[in-house]
């Protein structure tokens, strides 16, 4: 079962280790975003911080924990679709999708190495707040939030899926996944809460599963909510996963016999 995604994320480490100053800078932007992040809480903090007193913060310990977080819902949402794109692109994608390996296999490999990129990433982010600027974890419920981190993973998934078939059958142009990852990046509460913004923007964010995740994360690393306290915000992600899953893959599948009949999966 671990043989082919374990060979998928062989070939990823190979391809992206040979361009070494890929990591180092991927670190030097880490740091300049969370040292941005932190002067915009000397600046302005005090003026979103009575929105942040359900989370017990202040603006920079919150945006820093959704700013690492939201790494791995990029490992969901972007993963499926620049894969497919950059085996498009290399010619590699026929010759996968035409051995005797499950959609699911494919799905799951193409996101590994993604997946351990948000992990180092995490990592960083996590020892630049506790070394460099002191962010208190104390708090921190460790199942809630590692629950939270897979519901996440998986209910953004299904958007990538989503996502992917844009690329699967039109090649360029992504419409799906550019509107998603705008909206959720404005309206979700990763920059600032959700409560600073207008009522109509406030009920649009309740469509977005991110918007759930973020106050999940932030309630379990600096509040210690157990999973019954989370039942709100875990419940909708779970909703999210039960009714996108099989959406996501029917589509999936749909582009992948499509783009089968027309000839065009060795074209980019």
């Amino acid at each position: 079962m671990l043989r082919k995604p374990i060979a998928f994320l062989k070939k990823d480490f190979l391809m992206e280790s040979s361009y070494g100053m890929a990591f180092l800078f991927n670190f030097f932007g880490i740091f300049v975003s969370i040292l941005g992040y932190f002067f915009i809480d000397r600046l302005f903090g005090s003026r979103i911080t009575p929105h942040l007193e359900e989370f017990g913060v202040n603006y920079f310990s919150y945006v820093l924990v959704s700013m690492a977080f939201f790494g791995y819902v990029g490992v969901g949402l972007g993963s499926f679709s620049d894969r497919i794109r950059g085996e498009q692109m290399q010619g590699t994608l026929e010759a996968v999708l035409v051995t005797p390996t499950k959609i699911s296999t494919i799905l799951l490999s193409l996101t590994l190495w993604n997946l351990v990129l948000a992990t180092i990433d995490m990592a960083i982010y996590i020892l630049l707040a506790v070394f460099l600027f002191k962010v208190n974890f104390a708090h921190t419920n460790i199942l809630s939030t590692i629950v939270v981190f897979i519901l996440t993973i998986l209910s953004f998934g299904c958007l990538g899926i989503i996502s992917a078939c844009f690329i699967m059958i039109f090649k360029r142009g992504n419409p799906f996944g550019w509107i998603v990852s705008s909206l959720e990046g404005l309206i979700s509460g990763v920059y600032f809460p959700i409560t600073v913004l207008p009522s109509w923007l406030q009920l649009l964010a309740q469509f977005l599963p991110i918007t759930y995740a973020i106050r999940a994360i932030e309630f379990s690393v600096y509040k210690g909510y157990t999973l019954v306290q989370l039942y709100k915000e875990i419940g909708f992600l779970l909703l999210f996963i039960i009714v996108l899953l099989p959406i996501s893959l029917c589509l999936f599948k749909y582009s992948i016999n499509k783009a089968r009949r027309e000839g065009s999966l060795a074209q980019y």
